[in-house]
């Protein structure tokens, strides 16, 4: 009877508890808001990137730096976390806590592997020449693309900080909205990669 009723009860909960208080509504809809100045910042850093992509005042040109396989393999672990965080969130919808932080622990963990491989990939450009200080290139991609990469790193911080934190309180209207939004950051800074990964990688090889 105690599993009938559980059974029951949650079937009467709301689908979307993220956005079931009022509260919940304005710290999404502020995020929206934080997103677009965000989506501002990474548009300056991109047009600086593509103004001086070709100048690297006599060191390597990019065409001579970029591993496609490294990047393509760095790209996949990227989108993969963001079908994990996907399947997070629906978990959390569903009241499966366990679920759910399993999904966010795979998320977090695609994450930090994506840091490494970005980490191997600047110390190789390093010992390349290609610095943050040879040429305006360089200072462009290491803005652009260590400006993700502290995203990246944010993002794992914060989600694994809420895993802990909803480890401890479950799923109620005042953590959903907060892993709710978690994961909007998440998908945003995937899709700022693919762009990074089109613009930086792709029209840097074809020079």
């Amino acid at each position: 009877m105690e599993v009938n009723t559980e059974i029951k009860s949650t079937r009467n909960m709301p689908n979307h508890l993220e956005t079931t208080t009022l509260e919940g509504r304005n710290k999404v809809l502020g995020f929206w808001l934080f997103l677009a100045a965000e989506t501002v910042l990474f548009a300056c850093l991109f047009g600086t990137y593509l103004a001086l992509r070709h100048q690297s005042m006599g060191g390597p040109e990019s065409s001579e730096l970029y591993d496609l396989s490294l990047i393509a393999v760095s790209t996949a672990i990227l989108l993969t976390s963001s079908l994990t965080s996907v399947l997070a969130m629906a978990k959390m919808n569903q009241y499966k806590l366990k679920a759910m932080l399993t999904w966010l622990g795979i998320t977090v963990l695609l994450g930090l592997s994506f840091l490494v491989l970005e980490i191997y990939e600047f110390v190789h450009y390093v010992h390349l020449g290609h610095t943050f200080m040879n040429s305006a290139f360089g200072s462009s991609f290491y803005a652009l693309v260590g400006t993700h990469g502290a995203h990246v790193t944010f993002g794992i911080v914060w989600i694994t900080t809420l895993m802990f934190q909803a480890a401890k309180q479950g799923i109620t209207r005042e953590t959903a909205p907060k892993l709710f939004v978690s994961s909007l950051y998440w998908h945003f800074i995937d899709v700022v990669w693919i762009f990074i990964f089109t613009l930086v990688y792709l029209l840097g090889k074809v020079g």
